[in-house]
Order: structure tokens, then sequence, then C-alpha cells
């Protein structure tokens, strides 16, 4: 069983050997109990899409890792992988800034409650 971080390398590595761009890995274990890294890149087709999804489940079943779920093959817009503690948005240029998940999570880290600390 990989760790997390080990799990996100190899997503990172499966979405590198199909030539993915603008690949980014977002910590999100501080604001979600669900998952723990968001790792987003873009492809420039629907073909391209579909492979980078196909290598990330494919590289991490030979590491001993199973895809939870994949959504949005039919229409190879956006596809999300879920490994559990690792999501995997892979998303067409247009979508990808219409979503604009990267400012999404990252307002949400930065408007985070702090906990005063103890003097």
């Amino acid at each position: 069983m990989l760790t997390t971080e080990e799990k996100t390398q190899a997503v990172v590595a499966a979405l590198e050997d199909i030539k993915a761009a603008k690949i980014t890995v977002i910590d999100t274990s501080k604001l979600s109990s669900l998952f723990d890294r968001m790792v987003i890149a873009s492809a420039a087709s629907k073909r391209q899409t579909r492979a980078l999804a196909d290598n990330v489940v494919a590289k991490l079943k030979e590491r001993g890792e199973e895809a939870l779920g994949c959504e949005g093959e039919e229409s190879g817009e956006w596809i999300l992988v879920d490994l559990n503690e690792v999501l995997v948005h892979i998303m067409q240029p247009a979508v990808r800034d219409y979503y604009n998940l990267e400012e999404l999570w990252n307002k949400a880290q930065a408007s985070r409650p702090r906990l005063a600390k103890a003097p």
C-alpha cells in the first residue's frame, strides 16, 4: 500500500508520461476529511484526457492501488479519477479555466479559521 505522497508522485509521473500540461498538486489534508491531495492537469484533446486517465489507473494498478472510480470518460472534457486519498482531475483547458479549482481551493485554505496559540 502506497503512502499518500508515494501515490501522488505516481500520479504525477503517470500524467507526465502522456505529456499532461500544467500539473498542479494541492494539499487538501487540512481542508477535507475525504481526501488529502488533489492533482489537476490539462490535456490538449478529449483523446489525451482519456489516455491520461487510463494511464493513471494503469500505473497505480501496477503499484497495487485500485481506483475507486472514474467519472467523465464519455465526454472527455473533465475526467475525475478517485484514488481514495488522492483525487485526480484531468481537464480540457476551457473547462479548467471555467471551474478554476486551484483558486477555489486556495481561497478555502486562506479562509480556514486559525486556532489561537496558547500563551
